[in-house]
């Protein structure tokens, strides 16, 4: 029988059929109506384990409901949190992307780029203990932020080529975010220089094209740190 993980962040929710640490098909919704997508995962196939992430507060009664939709519910909390050595601050889906990435670079420093609503990155060492990290705007946040605390700004999107310097009003904003991003992400590559460098979130691809520097770019990381947490919680007696 099939793990169903579930990631629900700022904006969309993901989720996936796993069996052991193979990603199968993948589901992402966004809307309002999170538990209903969610029940209707469950009404075609009964998980072994289900795992849930999640930004948004989930009511107890929510809880019961998905408890009945599979055979073993696993919600990652701080005791979750705690048992793979992780401060209780981090959001679950920053835990899932650290338990992830030390299983991919076992024995190696890692620097963590989540590309989302927000930019955060983590800091592992080469025994996989949890350093520290930081969070700032994301790209889409950024140019949001400009047009909306900026009344003569118009609102732009990241786009295809950046040009080395601003010679108009979307090109000096367009390069402002993105090249202000790349000197934030070259920095902590370069304080951190022995470290591999993973990217992952909605823009990791996008910010990757712009690198010069070697990188692992993982798209799903939060969903395989999700499938392995599901492999051992299944282990468990």
């Amino acid at each position: 029988m099939a793990n169903l993980i579930i990631d629900i962040g700022n904006t969309a929710l993901k989720a996936a059929w796993t069996d052991g640490m193979t990603l199968g098909k993948t589901f992402r919704y966004q809307g309002e109506k999170m538990m209903d997508f969610i029940l209707s995962l469950t009404s075609k196939a009964r998980p072994e384990v289900m795992v849930l992430s999640s930004v948004r507060h989930f009511s107890s009664a929510n809880i019961a409901l998905l408890r009945n939709e599979c055979e073993r519910l696993l919600i990652v909390c701080d005791e979750v949190l705690a048992h793979y050595g992780l401060p209780s601050y981090l959001t679950p889906d920053r835990a899932a992307s650290i338990v992830a990435a030390r299983y991919l670079f076992n024995g190696k420093g890692c620097t963590i780029f989540d590309f989302g609503t927000t930019l955060s990155v983590d800091f592992l060492d080469s025994e996989g203990n949890y350093e520290g990290g930081l969070i700032s705007p994301g790209c889409k946040t950024r140019f949001k932020s400009l047009h909306r605390y900026s009344k003569s700004l118009p609102l732009l999107d990241a786009p295809g080529s950046v040009a080395e310097m601003g010679n108009d009003m979307p090109s000096s904003i367009a390069y402002g975010v993105v090249a202000g991003m790349m000197f934030e992400i070259e920095g902590q590559i370069c304080r951190h220089r022995t470290n591999v460098n993973v990217f992952t979130g909605g823009d990791a691809i996008y910010f990757a094209k712009q690198m010069k520097n070697s990188i692992f770019v993982v798209c799903n990381l939060v969903l395989m740190g999700l499938a392995l947490m599901a492999v051992e919680y299944d282990c468990k007696d």
